[in-house]
């Protein structure tokens, strides 16, 4: 006995799309294919109208705000989705509450669950535990995967050898090093920044020092070619950031930020690169990591100086 019902087929099917992140979309497209040809598979089964949802591409299942996933919510509960596609369980959602909930809402008003394994019906007991059981397995995956990842960049930057960004004046090297880079330009302009920081030791008068002597800072600027410099005006924050870089003297220093997570509207908000609130958290500083020319006690010279005042009061007590 089939599944689908004429009061299904009266109804309108909803294909959800979704792939996780912006790089699954420029090196993935197969997948976006397989999702979008399920229109198709609803045409072939009986139903007239196909609504296609991929408002969430790009964004990630595992709990984050998505308007797609809401608008399809929405369609379920006013009774309009008679069946909902999917490729599978996982492009649905990768996290407990937004499995369970569309589990709930499409039982409540006798919508499918369609994937490329099977039709489901949330109502019918034994559809209800395999769909059950088919969320927790990609809630799991999901949860391996990052336990994984996150293991695997730790150990790596244990080694000095994790590089997320590659500061100004230096470059990545074939063999995945850092190395200075070969522009005469930027290093003259950093020697020059770095020196007369010590003459003025105030990073707001070294910024209108050099606005007024007309110099310009490079800034790497990450686009479709790649990483490309910029030249600009100098500005504050780009100058303390400059200065208080580890990397300028040699050192490779892991863990100054960290991401922390909260809940609005009952969704998880994260928030990246959010400082350590005490300077010795940091996980990993391996000296002389990288070439330079600046000496490590030059470099926490500078640090100490560009600190706020109220800061190097509370440096001074520890001390």
């Amino acid at each position: 006995m089939t599944k689908i019902t004429g009061d299904h087929l009266a109804r309108s099917a909803y294909v959800y799309v979704r792939q996780s992140s912006i790089d699954q979309l420029l090196h993935n497209p197969e997948s976006r294919r397989r999702q979008y040809a399920l229109t198709t598979r609803a045409c072939a089964l009986g139903w007239d109208n196909a609504i296609v949802i991929d408002d969430d591409l790009g964004r990630s299942g595992g709990g984050t705000a998505r308007p797609g996933f809401e608008r399809l919510l929405a369609a379920i509960c006013s009774g309009d989705a008679g069946a909902v596609f999917a490729l599978e369980a996982s492009r649905l959602a990768r996290n407990g509450r937004d499995w369970h909930t569309l589990l709930e809402f499409c039982a409540l008003v006798g919508s499918l669950i369609i994937d490329e394994d099977g039709v489901y019906d949330p109502r019918l007991v034994n559809d209800r535990l395999l769909l059950g059981m088919k969320g927790t397995f990609s809630e799991l995956e999901l949860s391996t995967l990052r336990q994984r990842s996150q293991e695997a960049l730790r150990l790596k930057a244990a080694r000095g050898d994790l590089h997320t960004t590659v500061a100004i004046g230096y470059r990545r090297s074939a063999d995945d090093r850092l190395e200075q880079d070969p522009d005469l330009r930027i290093r003259e302009v950093l020697s020059l920044v770095f020196r007369k920081f010590r003459e003025i030791s105030s990073v707001r008068q070294l910024v209108l020092c050099l606005r007024q002597e007309g110099i310009d800072l490079p800034t790497a600027v990450h686009g479709p070619q790649g990483r490309t410099v910029r030249w600009g005006p100098p500005r504050y924050h780009a100058v303390h950031r400059l200065l208080t870089n580890p990397v300028y003297a040699g050192a490779y220093v892991f863990g100054r930020t960290i991401s922390r997570t909260r809940v609005e509207g009952g969704r998880k908000v994260i928030t990246h690169g959010v400082a350590r609130r005490r300077a010795p958290a940091y996980r990993k500083t391996a000296r002389g990591a990288y070439p330079c020319g600046k000496t490590r006690r030059g470099c926490l010279r500078n640090r100490q100086s560009a600190q706020p005042r109220h800061r190097l009061d509370h440096l001074t007590r520890r001390a």
